[in-house]
């Protein structure tokens, strides 16, 4: 007999079938006995009344892994409206340790350290599946948005033989004896790629070696980055990339609604035209000294309570970030040269994307790191293609953890990390 899943049930009633998961809840009345069992679907609930079958299930414990054979029938006040009646019940394997705190009560009660400690069990709590399930939507929205406008998935390397942003910290490690280290971001190689597709993106790690310890970095993270030739400025960037969210949470409205559901979530609408401020009116808009090189924490939760109060959006962009505080490949605004043609994306008051328009002409490069008195040798390899011809062109990188982690409004990046990687956390 084909197994079921849990939520092919109501589609079954009056049949038998063989459903299979693990135990996620016994409950022992004196004249009945309930078995939840949860599956990748969801739950089911078998109704046991036979003292044999009832035995049995005495002796399991719960994450036990088991399959039953039952008859589907119709129950108002069951999950999904139907419960499994004169079931068997047969071990899959032996019963299991029982995790460290209890996968069937609504939200889990362990402290975050506790559950990042025993992730693979921690993990299988539905409100915890949730989030990964958005996270795996998430994703697919963001491939489907930009397969649409005529974008080419690429994939690069994670190894490189020197950092992609200057000055900052990165890992190093030992390449056959030769100094390498591991990848900050694919923004040389997505340039590069401009030069042969014109439009790429790609989803893969990245790695950051600053010592953060707050609810909102993580060493490890997965980024969405993108980047697109021929633009005018990076306005065109901005709108490719208010079409991708907006893209990235219809996904997860169509795929991911039982998720939704389990975390009591409704993605917000993008705005047509998302508000945005140039960055000399975000600091007045925040408060914040007209010095100010950059913005703070604060500052972005004001930004957005102002976004949200003024325009009725959880988004907001910040454009025209001084040029001392963005990487050296970013182009300058033509008009004010002390500011940059880049942007911030800010998702309910918090960073959530940084894009912009990027230098094109080799001279250019050449002029921008020796203004900031950098080498011109760890980068000739990236630096080599823009003398052979390279288009006007901007991008972004949308850090996937955290635009997931406010879409559910989680007070911790690490509640929506699988295993998360951290200045403290190597393991499991």
């Amino acid at each position: 007999m084909q197994r079921t899943l849990s939520h092919q049930l109501p589609a079954r009633i009056g049949t038998t079938v063989r459903i299979a998961g693990w135990v996620h809840r016994r409950r022992l009345l004196k004249s009945v006995a309930f078995l939840i069992v949860r599956d990748a679907a969801g739950l089911a609930q078998v109704v046991v009344t036979d003292p044999a079958v009832r035995a049995e299930l005495e002796k399991l414990t719960e994450e036990t892994v088991v399959e039953v054979t039952a008859t589907v029938t119709a129950n108002g006040t069951a999950p999904a409206g139907v419960e499994l009646t004169d079931p068997t019940v047969r071990p899959l394997g032996p019963p299991a340790v029982p995790p460290p705190f209890d996968l069937y009560r609504p939200t889990l009660t362990a402290s975050l350290p506790t559950q990042l400690d025993n992730a693979p069990t921690a993990l299988r709590h539905p409100t915890r599946s949730a989030a990964l399930r958005i996270s795996a939507a998430v994703v697919a929205g963001f491939r489907a948005a930009l397969d649409a406008h005529d974008f080419v998935e690429v994939h690069t390397p994670k190894v490189v033989s020197s950092s992609t942003e200057s000055g900052a910290n990165v890992f190093a490690l030992d390449w056959f004896g030769r100094p390498a280290y591991l990848a900050q971001s694919p923004q040389f190689y997505k340039q590069l790629m401009v030069g042969v597709f014109e439009r790429v993106y790609e989803v893969g790690p990245v790695f950051r070696a600053e010592p953060h310890d707050t609810v909102r970095h993580l060493a490890q993270y997965t980024s969405l980055d993108a980047e697109l030739g021929f633009v005018a400025d990076h306005r065109d960037v901005m709108r490719v990339l208010r079409d991708t969210v907006a893209g990235m949470l219809d996904v997860v409205s169509g795929r991911a609604g039982a998720a939704l559901a389990t975390l009591g979530v409704t993605p917000p609408q993008v705005p047509a035209e998302i508000p945005a401020v140039h960055f000399t009116e975000a600091l007045t808009i925040a408060g914040a000294p007209a010095d100010e090189p950059d913005l703070a924490p604060a500052h972005e939760r004001a930004l957005g309570e102002w976004a949200l109060r003024e325009h009725g959006s959880d988004f907001l962009f910040v454009t025209g970030y001084p040029m001392a505080k963005r990487p050296f490949y970013t182009h300058p605004d033509p008009a004010r040269p002390a500011y940059s043609n880049g942007f911030d994306l800010l998702f309910r008051g918090l960073e959530l994307v940084t894009g912009g328009q990027r230098l094109h002409r080799h001279a250019d490069y050449l002029a921008a790191l020796a203004a900031r008195g950098e080498p011109v040798e760890p980068y000739v390899g990236y630096l080599d293609a823009f003398r052979h011809g390279m288009p006007p062109h901007g991008g972004f990188a949308i850090g996937l953890e955290r635009f997931v982690a406010r879409l559910v409004g989680a007070a911790n990046i690490r509640e929506v990390t699988a295993f998360p990687r951290d200045l403290h956390r190597l393991t499991p």
